[in-house]
């Protein structure tokens, strides 16, 4: 019979557990994602963001935890969660030999949609991304960005309540880039929720109202972009040392609010709440014990800092655990 619902969130993941032998892929992720929302599953090569997708979307049976999307168990009604769903992954389901129209149809009658609606929507898609005027052109002779964008407008012929894409953009040139990102800006506007994993930071930044940022198999910080950029300070001063005999006396003056050093600067980023009170302070602590700054520059955060600072924190408890 039907399977309950649990209402309320388009995805919802509580201690999710995946391993490969002896590798912790995924080692105890939670997350709630709300419909018509976009998070980011931010994270290197390597952090378990596919594992994660592809027990999310129905293609990998995870060793412990409960996921479901639209309300749905994936272990316990895996048909249902499909029905809801859309995947494009790394690996595009294109047929090069193929029209960018024929293989929209194909996707569309995999679907079980009618000819004539698969047809209809076909084209509707073709013109939403830009491809009408190539839809009789194989894609065998396509760029990168318009077989993303034909892989994109395949996903989404069924007209997914949710649309997981892993890394959509990886392997495209910036232009092709800002392409699929503009088109995806348009399709948030329609309602669709959207799971997105990437390792670009400024894409994370431009799509997504929530990101997630994960390493090593654990989410290590959630927020939107500028609650995670307040984690390293409102703003950053950069500090131009004198002496590089000095950088480690600084960096230890500073401890936490060290956000980056540069031996051969030799500099250093220090978090500070942007304003100029706080800025004199750091200067006041290093001129007590006598340390030379030849310059300053103030700087605004950027998620790069974040993911370092966060990631290097990861790095730094873990190295604590095993020493202890």
């Amino acid at each position: 019979g039907e399977v309950p619902r649990s209402q309320g969130k388009a995805v919802r993941v509580r201690d999710l557990r995946k391993s490969y032998g002896s590798r912790e892929a995924v080692r105890g992720i939670d997350l709630d994602v709300h419909p018509g929302e976009v998070v980011a599953l931010l994270g290197p090569n390597g952090a378990g963001k596919t594992t994660a997708v592809r027990i999310l979307s129905t293609l990998l049976r995870p060793d412990a935890g409960i996921v479901t999307v639209g309300g749905f168990d994936v272990l316990r009604s895996p048909t249902q969660v499909r029905r809801l769903i859309s995947l494009t992954s790394q690996d595009t389901a294109i047929d090069e030999l193929l029209t960018g129209e024929e293989n929209l149809l194909m996707m569309g009658r995999l679907r079980h949609l009618g000819r004539a609606e698969a047809r209809a929507r076909g084209g509707e898609l073709l013109t939403r991304f830009d491809l009408a005027g190539d839809a009789q052109r194989r894609v065998k002779t396509y760029s990168g960005g318009m077989r993303r964008k034909l892989d994109l407008a395949m996903s989404l012929i069924s007209r997914p309540t949710v649309l997981f894409l892993d890394e959509p953009t990886t392997g495209l040139d910036l232009r092709s880039r800002q392409a699929v990102w503009d088109v995806l800006a348009a399709l948030v506007a329609t309602g669709v929720t959207i799971f997105l994993t990437t390792q670009y930071l400024e894409e994370a930044d431009r799509l997504a109202d929530r990101i997630a940022v994960i390493d090593g198999g654990r989410v290590i910080a959630t927020g939107t972009a500028d609650e995670l950029k307040s984690r390293v300070g409102t703003e950053q001063v950069e500090l131009l040392l004198d002496d590089p005999a000095t950088l480690s006396w600084t960096v230890s003056t500073f401890g936490d609010s060290v956000v980056r050093t540069d031996p051969a600067g030799p500099s250093v980023r220090v978090a500070t709440d942007g304003t100029a009170a706080h800025v004199k302070h750091v200067l006041d602590q290093l001129e007590r014990k006598g340390i030379g700054v030849a310059s300053i520059a103030l700087h605004r955060p950027t998620l790069d800092d974040v993911f370092l600072t966060l990631t290097g924190q990861r790095a730094e408890r873990e190295k604590e655990l095993s020493l202890s």
